[in-house]
This record gives structure tokens, C-alpha cells and sequence, in this order.
């Protein structure tokens, strides 16, 4: 197949939809007029659950729309957005806010901690509420196959926050792999430096009980997650290293850095995982660094391919082939290198800085022609889906399938040797005790609407 006879809707769909469920975000008239259609140049009403730091951002990327509502339940966390919004109603828990407004609002951005992620999405969606949920998308699993099922159920526009799917740099990485350049790709290496100085990780994390802050609601922050005493250690900004509330740095940084690897090379489930280094085990948190391997089938004329996964990183791994002092990815903090038997590619968290390696290769080289469509931007893209567009590129068709194999990585940590993945049965063939973590114990009221 040639660059010429090769469409570029086909790429786009097939790239991003090979494996996964049903293609939510496709709305007919039907589920349009259910939903509210309104125009592209009719405002959208859309509430904030998540506030504060991630959060601020969310609302500021939707800024063109209208917003109803905001909740948080970290009163000193959300100050600066409820300071900016004086007269927009604020809320502590996402359920009263949908008592109150459920019937003025269209859609919802979801920028909690990981382990609220699925559950505020669902209860929305389960309403008929567009969603944009921050990465990475679930912590478990289980929620990030409920949540690809239930957008499709409902009919509603979602996006999950990984902003690299919408970057040039990543379609040209895409492209470049498709086009031949550098033959078949066999081996992929992605790294961050979180956790470092971001969180704190490892064998030195002390857990300590203390009053909870007049500022914070606890029990709603908690959510679903099983009661226990009020700690700084997790809230308001270190939860990410705590498997019961986070990912560590594979739901910070993955979604991002592995996003390219997973739309160029069309990733569907992988056959195993497998921790192959830890350094400072933690007692109640992740490690301070480690090496993740997943080994992925064929698909279609791609041949089988392992992607490796570093985190806690000083400087960029050492990689065989690499010319010394060559500079990958977009710094020594974050990026990918893809190895084909023909030359290789590397490219930044976001899909920046897209170039062959050695970069002097760049020099005399045409970049492929596009195929991919571009993207007017990840926050545009989900607004516009909600609007009746288009799908957003990383819909939760695409990044619940995405996510679900990412986070095989996060239970790998836990165990050594190799976990054998059965994807169609979502289970672990060889460790039982494995299987226990793919799915969350909810707590008494929080059962997952659907």
C-alpha cells in the first residue's frame, strides 16, 4: 500500500479505532436530538467536577462555552477558580451538583484524582452528559471498559486528556512510520522522570493520620474509594503515588508519551507484561523507578512488537543503536524512539519534535504526505464532537482500549515475573492473585451509575 492510494480517512479510523469497542461519539439524529443538539455557534452549558489544579486548565480550554457549575471538594484547592467565578454555583460532591442542575447541563469535564475519574464519567454519561476526563481516563481496568461501553451506550461525545493525539508531531510520527521509512518497527522505548521531584514515591513515604482540614470535604474527596483517616501524605497533590487513588508515573506521563506509539502502530492488546526493574520498592507507594515490557501480537502487516516503558529517569535510557550524545524525544525528561529495521524515530511527550534519528538524517528528508487529519485543537475537538461533529480523536473508543493495556503496567509492579494477558476474558492466566486488581471495591453510595 502506497502513500498515494491510501486515504486519509481510512488511516484516521483505522489507526485509532483498530480493537476497540464500537465507536462511541458517532451520534445519530436521534441521540442528537435526545441530547440537545445544539449549533456550532450555540454555547454548550457545561459543569466542572475537578476545579483546582488540573481542573483550572480543563475550564480554561472550554472557555468559549458556557459554565453552569463547579465542584471541589478542596475549598483552598479550587480557590483561584471560584474566586474567577463568582457567581457560577459551587458544589463539594459531583451528586448534589447533578441534583440541583442536572437539566442545564450538556457536558461535564471530569479533573479529579484517578480514582473518581470513572465514576464521576459515568454518572454523567449515564445522565446523557458529554464528558472530557482527564488521563488516564480510569485507574483500573474494568472502568476503562465500562467507560468505552457506556459512551457508546449513551450516545454521548467524550475525550479523554491526553493532548498529544491532537499534535502535528504525532500525526507526522505517524506518517513517517506508515510511510516505510524505517521498515517494520519491532522494539519501542518510551520514558519519563516522573515521579523525581513531582511527587514523592517509595521506601520513604510515611503515612500520618491528622485532622481533616476545615477547607476540605474528605468524604466526598474519598468518593468511592473505602473509607480510612484523613493524611497530607495524599491529599491535596501526592494521591498519584498511592495505587488506591493513582498510577504513579504511568497514569501521569503514559497516556501522553505512549499516545503516538499507540495510534502509529495501532496497538490492540498485548499478549503479556512484565516489571523487569524496580529500584526503591515502596512500602504504601510505587517505586521510585522502574522498566515495563509489553509484548504486543502482529496486527495486520505489522509484526509483533515489545514496548518498553521507563520511569523515574535521570537522564534518557540507554538504548543499543543510539548514536552517543544523540538527544531523543524532547529533552532528557520525556519522549519515545521507535526502532524499524530501516532507521528509527523519536518524538517528544506531546508528539513535538518529531525527527529521524540521527537527526542529521532530517537534513535531505521529505516528510510523507499527510494522511492524517489535523486537529483544531484537543479541547476544540471534544466541544465540537458535542456540537455533532466529529469524533474526538481520542474518544473513550480509543482510549479506553488505550488505557486498558497501559494499565496492565501499573499491576505489574506489584508482582515479579511475566503476567500473561487474556484480553477477550479480561483476566491473567498464570496469577490469580493478579486478577484482583483490575477491578475497584466501591464504597456504599457510590456505585457506579450505568
Amino acid at each position: 500500500m502506497t502513500k498515494q492510494n491510501v486515504s486519509r480517512r481510512h488511516f484516521f479510523v483505522g489507526a485509532l479505532m483498530a480493537g476497540a469497542v464500537p465507536t462511541a461519539g458517532f451520534s445519530s439524529a436521534a441521540s442528537l436530538k435526545r441530547l440537545g443538539y445544539k449549533s456550532p455557534n450555540e454555547k454548550m452549558n457545561f459543569a466542572a467536577i475537578g476545579s483546582g489544579g488540573k481542573g483550572y486548565s480543563d475550564i480554561k480550554g472550554c472557555s468559549s462555552e458556557n459554565l453552569v457549575a463547579l465542584v471541589d471538594p478542596d475549598d483552598k484547592r479550587a480557590a483561584r477558580t471560584f474566586n474567577e467565578f463568582p457567581s457560577v454555583p459551587k458544589y463539594k460532591d459531583f451528586r448534589r451538583m447533578f441534583d440541583k442542575h442536572e437539566k442545564e447541563i450538556d457536558a461535564v469535564t471530569v479533573s479529579t484524582p484517578d480514582h473518581m475519574h470513572a465514576t464521576a464519567s459515568l454518572w454523567a454519561m449515564s445522565r446523557g452528559k458529554h464528558v472530557y476526563c482527564q488521563k488516564p481516563l480510569t485507574r483500573t481496568v474494568w472502568e476503562a471498559r465500562q467507560l468505552a461501553l457506556a459512551a457508546e451506550k449513551y450516545g454521548v461525545a467524550t475525550q479523554m486528556g491526553n493532548q498529544g493525539y491532537s499534535n502535528e508531531g504525532a500525526r507526522q510520527c505517524c506518517e513517517i512510520v506508515w510511510s516505510g521509512d524505517i521498515g517494520k518497527v519491532t522494539e519501542v522505548h518510551a520514558w519519563t522522570n516522573r515521579p523525581l521531584k513531582y511527587w514523592p514515591q517509595g521506601p520513604n513515604v510515611v503515612v500520618k493520620e491528622e485532622p481533616v482540614p476545615a477547607h476540605l470535604d474528605w468524604q466526598a474527596w474519598l468518593g468511592a474509594s473505602p473509607d480510612r483517616p484523613y493524611s497530607p501524605a495524599y491529599a491535596p497533590h501526592h494521591w498519584r503515588g498511592f495505587p488506591d487513588f493513582g498510577c504513579g508515573a504511568i497514569g501521569d506521563m503514559a497516556c501522553h508519551i505512549l499516545g503516538t506509539p499507540n495510534m502509529a502502530l495501532r496497538l490492540t492488546a498485548p499478549t503479556s507484561v512484565e516489571c523487569i526493574k524496580q529500584e526503591g520498592k515502596g512500602t504504601v507507594t510505587f517505586p521510585l523507578a522502574s522498566v515495563i515490557k509489553f509484548d504486543f501480537p502482529a496486527r495486520g502487516s505489522m509484526p509483533p512488537v515489545t514496548i518498553y516503558w521507563h520511569d523515574g529517569l535521570l537522564k534518557q535510557p540507554d538504548i543499543k543503536g543510539v548514536p552517543a550524545g544523540e538527544l531523543l524525544g524532547d529533552s532528557d525528561s520525556n519522549g519515545s524512539l521507535f526502532i524499524g529495521d530501516k532507521g528509527m524515530v523519536t518524538t517528544g511527550c506531546y508528539g513535538e519534535r518529531t525527527r529521524l534519528v540521527p537527526a542529521v538524517k532530517m537534513k535531505d528528508y521529505t516528510l510523507p504526505s499527510e494522511i492524517l487529519s489535523r486537529s483544531p485543537g484537543h479541547y476544540r475537538d471534544w466541544i465540537r464532537a458535542c456540537k455533532g461533529g466529529e469524533p474526538a480523536c481520542s474518544n473513550f473508543s480509543v482510549a479506553g482500549p488505550f488505557v486498558s493495556w497501559m494499565l496492565l503496567g501499573v499491576i505489574a509492579m506489584r508482582f515479579e515475573g511475566k503476567l500473561e494477558w487474556d484480553a477477550a476474558n479480561m483476566r491473567f492466566t498464570n496469577n490469580k492473585e493478579a486478577n484482583q486488581y483490575l477491578k475497584p471495591k466501591f464504597r456504599k453510595g457510590w456505585k457506579i451509575a450505568g
